[in-house]
């Protein structure tokens, strides 16, 4: 937190993006009914049992755990990668996480998973920040949503919110690329908690480095790696 709270002071990057990126537990799967009825099944060795189940479009059903992505959009440089439970909602952590950033930043991007009136409402009401989400279709009928909607849809806002598709969604394939973590390296939340953090931390000083010294923060595999 005090890494990107002082890079974002130094470089005036006031709009962040964030997202949720989900990892297949290591180990076998717990089946949801099982795992909410307490049962192990017979012969299920290296289960995870702190994992849990979301959904996505792209991926499907994931049992295992989650991370939540910011990144600084001007620089497009990571600004936090840590764990979060898989099945938890990212939005609400997107409110958590920006809170420490009050002051720093004027706009926060996310997917539909924030498209919600009252949390658009309270981020410019409680810290003078714009949410940019992308709204559901047909459920701009109270006029609170209809207002926010017409900001949304404003094309300066249309052309800030399109840095997610080179910002945080691609900051998520680096890491997997880097870090191999298309699956969990450990079992349980808090080792998983440690580990994410650790490869966060990495990258961040990489980056760092590489953008003081004029070049890509993003060419930085081998270097994190120590290749």
């Amino acid at each position: 937190d005090t890494c990107i709270k002082s890079f974002l002071r130094h470089t005036c990057d006031e709009v962040v993006s964030a997202d949720k990126m989900m990892v297949h537990a290591r180990g076998p799967v717990w089946h949801r009914k099982q795992q909410a009825q307490g049962i192990i099944p017979k012969g299920l060795h290296g289960l995870d049992t702190d994992g849990t189940w979301s959904y996505s479009r792209s991926d499907g059903w994931v049992y295992g755990h989650g991370t939540f992505c910011l990144v600084a959009c001007r620089t497009r440089m990571l600004g936090a990668f840590k764990w979060m439970r898989n099945s938890g909602h990212e939005a609400k952590r997107m409110w958590l996480e920006t809170g420490k950033l009050k002051g720093l930043i004027t706009t926060v991007l996310m997917d539909s998973k924030a498209d919600d009136q009252a949390l658009f409402r309270e981020f410019r009401r409680q810290r003078g920040v714009l949410l940019l989400t992308t709204a559901r279709k047909g459920a701009d009928k109270s006029p609170a949503r209809q207002r926010m909607v017409k900001v949304l849809k404003q094309r300066k806002n249309k052309q800030v919110y399109k840095q997610r598709r080179y910002t945080v969604e691609p900051m998520q394939g680096l890491l997997k690329d880097i870090f191999e973590i298309e699956r969990c390296w450990m079992r349980g939340n808090t080792n998983n908690r440690w580990l994410f953090a650790a490869m966060g931390v990495a990258v961040q000083m990489h980056q760092y480095r590489a953008w003081q010294a004029g070049r890509s923060p993003w060419a930085i595999k081998q270097e994190v790696l120590d290749r």
